[in-house]
């Protein structure tokens, strides 16, 4: 496989998210969800609605998401609306709870843990996605970016609980906290493909902006405060090779509070999922950057 194109750059202003989503040389069609995280309250390190709106209004695009697994102010449809107002979503563009009508089943080929996936139903009415991802560590996967975003992000509430327990169809929290932890890490990369084959892999784009780098994920209600620098935004056709850049910048870095981040990335051995999603053929680790 030939090496991917990563465009990069260090400005991270709006005009920078549409320069680089135009670098790709892609128009997305038709219908275009727009994934992100909308933050769970208290947290404050998520994608601000100012950076993200322009290229999102530019694209006509729906800001999508599911409900949570966990208890917090996001696990619920009503209290999900209520997030996304308050973090400043709905006041930008038309907002999708995607799974709260339900969800629908993927299959899944050639997985290494699982043979379906369950998303939110509303997936269906979109044919292109924008993957907005904000890269940073997360407590259990050690990191997160498209890769995340796309599997555990895209899944409805149900589907997450799959997703972390690796199918065994166990729904408590205490199951999911005990779950095998690498089993997780694969079953990302298996819910990935389900995702690419179902939308079509010409018909998403991945964009990971790299700022507030917290050891804690944007799920959390009081994340870690970054310890290094920002360092820029990513965007890639190949989520394989988006997240891998992401994940080298940080160890490139100068900065000595990288070394936090690299000790979460490491101890939950967050590049696995990176690892698997490559042997998944979902993309390639092997890749080139092209500033702009």
């Amino acid at each position: 496989m030939e090496k991917a194109k990563v465009y990069f750059t260090e400005e991270i202003t709006p005009e920078a998210l549409q320069k680089i989503y135009h670098a790709l040389g892609v128009t997305l069609r038709g219908k275009v969800a727009v994934k992100i995280s909308t933050g769970e309250p208290g947290g404050h390190n998520f994608l601000q609605p100012a950076l993200i709106a322009p290229l999102v209004q530019e694209l006509n695009g729906t800001i999508v998401e599911c409900n949570t697994a966990y208890e917090g102010r996001r696990n619920t449809s009503a209290a999900h609306w209520q997030t996304m107002k308050d973090h400043g979503f709905t006041a930008i563009a038309p907002c999708d709870l995607m799974d709260e009508e339900g969800e629908i089943a993927l299959p899944i080929t050639g997985g290494k843990r699982l043979k379906e996936n369950f998303v939110g139903k509303n997936l269906q009415n979109y044919d292109s996605m924008l993957m907005l991802s904000h890269f940073k560590g997360h407590p259990m996967a050690g990191l997160g970016g498209a890769l995340k975003n796309m599997s555990i992000g895209v899944a409805s509430a149900h589907g997450k609980q799959w997703i972390h327990t690796s199918g065994s169809g166990e729904t408590s929290f205490e199951a999911l906290m005990k779950a095998d932890h690498v089993g997780f890490l694969e079953s990302m990369a298996d819910a990935d493909q389900s995702v690419m084959a179902y939308m079509g892999a010409k018909n998403i784009v991945y964009i990971n902006v790299a700022n507030r780098l917290s050891v804690d994920c944007d799920c959390c209600e009081h994340p870690a405060e970054p310890e290094m620098m920002d360092i820029g935004i990513f965007a890639s056709l190949d989520p394989v090779a988006v997240d891998q850049a992401c994940v080298d910048a940080v160890y490139a870095s100068k900065d000595p509070g990288k070394a936090a981040l690299i000790e979460r990335m490491e101890s939950r051995q967050g590049v696995r999922t990176i690892e698997a999603a490559g042997e998944l053929n979902l993309g390639t680790r092997a890749y080139e950057v092209i500033k702009i």
